[in-house]
């Protein structure tokens, strides 16, 4: 099985979410993506739980975790949101960085633009991993 390791600051929000529609948009027995921070929160932004739950999708139990490089080592694929230079470089693993806002303290209406736009790059990556 190959694992997507999505990372950002503080693993509330961008990580999370990009994990969270990317297991439910493949299939688990080929797939599964983890999500890690460099600087992992307390808990998952209220407003990422909240709009995540609108599209079926419960949150309420994730816990960000901290992003090591044997983490990474355990993947195929590192997608880094806005840590930079603090995520890990692992020789061999293929990354791409999506500059993507932070959801943290935005509005329900940034914070679903938000979401929305995670769930179309998510499905440009399976697009692409499918041909």
């Amino acid at each position: 099985m190959r694992t997507v390791l999505f990372a950002c600051v503080h693993n509330a929000g961008r990580s999370q979410m990009a994990a969270a529609w990317f297991n439910k948009l493949t299939n688990p027995s080929k797939a599964l993506a983890i999500s890690a921070g460099t600087v992992p929160g307390s808990e998952v932004h209220p407003e990422v739980v909240e709009v995540m739950r609108e599209v079926g999708v419960d949150l309420t139990d994730q816990k960000p975790r901290l992003l090591t490089e044997s983490l990474a080592r355990s993947a195929c694929l590192l997608i880094t949101m806005g840590c930079g230079e603090a995520c890990p470089v692992v020789p061999g693993l293929r990354r791409e960085d999506w500059p993507l806002m932070d959801p943290k303290g935005q509005s329900i209406a940034h914070v679903r633009a938000i979401r929305d736009e995670i769930e179309a790059r998510v499905r440009d990556l399976l697009q692409r991993a499918a041909t």
